[in-house]
């Protein structure tokens, strides 16, 4: 018998969703023996994970909701051009989870929430580099740290209390001035004259083709990849679990759906509701010209991240709550293509495509990763928020050990 293909007594798992979180679960279950099959309508990579920032960010540890939220809350979300937006029309669906988000940003929820965020992400850059090494995508993990601008010192001031924060839980980050910033970056406009770097994060220049190289790599240890929509999951009381797919039903021991924001979706008609709200993010990739940055540049006055990518740069962020059928606004798209050509002005014109995708949420800014309580075999990995690429790695190691060992996880059991 082959060395890839496991034993006839280890547990059958369908994972549910192929972005990174779902495609480094399943090559990890794998890898430890089980016989898994990884579903997505999709191309593996191409949901969320297809447009994120690249950002390999283990010092996030400072959730959405911070103290005094409540007091700019009406203003972040009702400004179409702020870091934050919730178009009128989705208030009503949103409250409930608006309702938590707030309850989120009291000070003691706020530490505690910290230090979870801590926990999941230790040694995320170090555990990201092993996988890149073992599945031939070395290439796209650049350790250069994380440069985040403020125009001045007043401005980097008014986020004094998440860095306070970042140090509380063992952050490592220096403080530049205007030299500081050129001496790292000098294509920055001289608008910036603040700013902090993170020395130990990193980024990862294609988040696409590192998806597909593992979930190529989880085909060729024996994994099985099903190219499908999943219709329905129902208890299978004699042995556990049955997913059903437009090619038929497959019996299997464990579920894990890790379908990013559609999780609820799938989870509902079982009477599971996860507090899950889309973060829907946008990007702009300038392509066929030559990065303006050699790292991760957050400009911290327009929430935004700023990354080199394989072919060209990208620019990434804000959040805008607007559910998950609601088509993409250009406006957001537009005001990030805006935001890379004031802050760097010496940008070359170059092909540019715009997206919009969805980051599944909670609002406590904290996966759901574990069991679904009273659900035997049925476990959830989903609401990482712009931290999925960073918890990826760890998420997986979290639910082998839990699936194929009983370990605790980090998580309480989901209701």
């Amino acid at each position: 018998m082959s060395r890839n293909v496991p034993p006839r007594s280890a547990p059958a798992i369908a994972v549910v969703g192929a972005g990174v979180v779902g495609a480094a679960i399943a090559l990890t279950l794998c890898r430890r023996g089980a016989h898994v099959t990884l579903i997505d309508r999709a191309e593996p990579g191409r949901g969320c994970s297809y447009g994120n920032a690249g950002a390999l960010s283990p010092g996030s540890v400072a959730p959405l909701a911070l103290p005094g939220l409540l007091k700019s809350l009406p203003r972040l979300l009702l400004d179409p051009e702020g870091p934050v937006y919730l178009p009128p029309a989705h208030l009503p669906r949103a409250l409930p989870w608006l309702a938590r988000f707030l309850a989120a940003s009291a000070p003691e929820r706020v530490e505690a929430i910290a230090q979870r965020l801590a926990a999941l992400n230790a040694d995320a850059v170090e555990h990201h580099v092993d996988l890149a090494r073992e599945i031939g995508a070395a290439d796209l993990i650049r350790r250069t740290g994380h440069l985040h601008v403020y125009p001045d010192a007043a401005a980097l001031a008014k986020d004094a209390y998440a860095w306070t924060l970042r140090a509380r839980h063992g952050v490592h980050f220096e403080r530049l001035d205007r030299a500081g910033i050129e001496a790292l970056e000098p294509g920055i406009a001289p608008r910036y004259t603040a700013a902090v770097w993170l020395p130990d994060q990193a980024i990862v220049l294609n988040p696409f083709r590192y998806v597909q190289q593992i979930v190529r790599a989880f085909v060729v240890r024996g994994g099985r990849l099903v190219r499908d929509s999943v219709r329905t999951i129902e208890p299978d009381l004699p042995r556990g679990w049955t997913v059903v797919t437009g090619e038929g039903r497959q019996n299997v021991d464990h579920v894990v759906v890790a379908a990013g924001a559609h999780s609820g979706t799938l989870l509902e008609p079982l009477g599971i509701r996860l507090p899950l709200e889309s973060q829907r993010g946008y990007h702009v990739t300038f392509r066929g010209v030559a990065a303006p940055v050699s790292r991760g540049v957050v400009l911290a006055d327009r929430n935004v991240f700023v990354t080199p990518m394989e072919h060209g740069f990208r620019i990434a962020g804000t959040v805008e709550f607007g559910g998950l059928n609601r088509p993409a606004n250009p406006r957001r798209s537009a005001l990030l293509a805006r935001f890379a050509r004031e802050a760097f002005p010496g940008v070359a014109a170059a092909e540019e495509s715009h997206w919009m995708g969805h980051r599944p949420c909670t609002p406590e800014s904290l996966a759901l990763i574990g069991p679904v309580a009273s659900r035997q075999g049925l476990w959830v990995a989903t609401g990482h928020g712009h931290l999925g690429l960073t918890q990826s790695v760890n998420t997986a190691r979290l639910l082998a050990d839990a699936i194929l060992e009983g370990a605790p996880v980090l998580t309480p059991a989901i209701a």
